[in-house]
C-alpha cells in the first residue's frame, strides 16, 4: 500500500499526495469528499475551485429560508465532464473550504520551500 502526506483536511473530506518509494508525488492531488474520490493535477483543483464559486453564486439562496441550506440539492459541476455531484448548500461550503485550503497548503509551501527560501 502506497503513503499518502496529507495537505489539508474538514470534517467533511481530505486531500493528500500519493507518496511512492518515499517519494511524495505532488503532479496530482487526491482530493476524497464524503464517499468520492478525484486525483487532479494542480490545474483541474483549479478548474473545481471556479466550478465551485460558479454554483455558489448560482444557488445560494438560502439566507431567509427556514431550513437553512440543508433541504434543496443541486448539481455541482467538476472537471471531469461525466460527473457532477448532488450537493447541499451546506455541502457546496464544506468542499469549498476543503478546496480552498487545499490550495492554500500547496501554493504556501511552494512559496515556503521554493522562491521565498533564501
Amino acid at each position: 500500500m502506497q503513503e499518502m502526506k496529507q495537505i489539508y483536511y474538514n470534517e467533511s473530506g481530505t486531500s493528500f499526495f500519493w507518496r511512492k518509494e518515499n517519494e511524495i508525488l505532488t503532479d496530482k492531488i487526491q482530493l476524497i469528499f464524503r464517499e468520492t474520490g478525484f486525483y487532479f493535477s494542480r490545474h483541474e483543483l483549479k478548474l473545481f475551485q471556479c466550478c465551485i464559486e460558479e454554483s455558489y453564486i448560482l444557488n445560494n439562496c438560502c439566507d431567509d429560508c427556514e431550513l437553512k441550506s440543508n433541504c434543496h440539492k443541486f448539481l455541482l459541476k467538476t472537471p471531469c465532464s461525466q460527473i457532477d455531484l448532488a450537493v447541499s448548500m451546506d455541502e457546496l461550503n464544506s468542499v469549498k473550504d476543503l478546496v480552498e485550503g487545499t490550495l492554500f497548503k500547496i501554493n504556501l509551501n511552494d512559496y515556503l520551500y521554493g522562491e521565498g527560501m533564501n
